[in-house]
């Protein structure tokens, strides 16, 4: 069933939000802000905040209802899977990211200027595909549908294509930044799981190795293992368990921990 998350109606209200607000102001007043915040490769130096406020800014109606249906319908279960750090680290990195793949165009067709939630947005649907592939989607207007890893494939590719035609079939859309919103949240999933594969190898590893240090070493593995838990995806009577426990094993240490409660955390951590 679908579920609104906290983030994602954040990022709908901001986006929605700062749209209305400059379509509100007089044209000249609110051209001046806009300016402010585009993305703009030659000048970033000198603006290095456009990075993040350019994914705030829509060029019109249209480009802000296709960006914000895709952080509706995928944002929300990204959310609960990543949990809130998880989630807006993907978002914004995959947009930054965006916003310097689609520097590289400008090597090849001249200056651009960008504005749009697309990398980010393109983040979220390559994280939605990379956690469930085989999820099928229902593309509108025309009924068809699709499973997810399939569609994010041929957006990939379409965007590739578009990309390096720039100079011909463009149109204005950034292309690269597409690319670059996918390239970069696909990276940084795929380090999210190593990262977590390592600590529960290195969790087996003191294990199975008998420790000199009175069990310290097994209890510091086991303490970071245990804080890799993605909370906000656990059921709410799992959740409250772990947050109860991971406080008392940060105030009176692992050792604190009876086994049952150890063996808990452990069950939790590999789920």
């Amino acid at each position: 069933m679908y579920q609104m998350t906290p983030w994602v109606t954040r990022l709908l209200v901001a986006n929605i939000g700062i749209y209305l607000v400059l379509r509100g102001l007089p044209s000249e007043l609110g051209n001046s802000i806009a300016n402010a915040l585009v993305f703009r490769p030659g000048s970033v130096l000198e603006t290095p905040w456009t990075p993040i406020t350019y994914m705030f800014l829509h060029a019109d109606f249209g480009h802000l209802f296709g960006n914000m249906i895709g952080v509706f319908f995928f944002g929300p279960r990204l959310e609960q899977r990543l949990g809130t750090k998880g989630f807006l680290t993907l978002y914004f990195a995959a947009g930054i990211g965006g916003a310097f793949f689609e520097s590289m165009l400008a090597l090849f067709v001249g200056p651009v200027s960008m504005v749009g939630a697309s990398g980010g947005v393109f983040g979220i649907l390559a994280g939605f595909a990379y956690y469930w592939p085989r999820d099928t989607i229902i593309l509108f207007p025309i009924p068809i549908p699709i499973q997810a890893w399939l569609l994010v494939g041929l957006y990939i590719l379409w965007s590739l294509y578009a990309g390096l035609s720039a100079a011909r079939i463009g149109g204005g859309v950034a292309h690269f930044a597409h690319l670059g919103g996918a390239a970069v949240a696909l990276g940084y999933l795929w380090w999210s799981d190593y990262r977590r594969g390592s600590a529960k190898r290195d969790f087996k590893r003191a294990i199975d190795t008998p420790s000199n240090g009175g069990g310290f070493v097994n209890d510091r593995v086991a303490m970071e293992r245990w804080k890799e838990i993605s909370i906000a995806g656990l059921h709410e009577l799992n959740r409250e368990e772990v947050e109860r426990l991971l406080d008392k094993a940060n105030a009176d240490g692992a050792g604190a921990l009876s086994q049952s409660e150890r063996s808990f955390l452990d069950r939790m951590a590999a789920s």
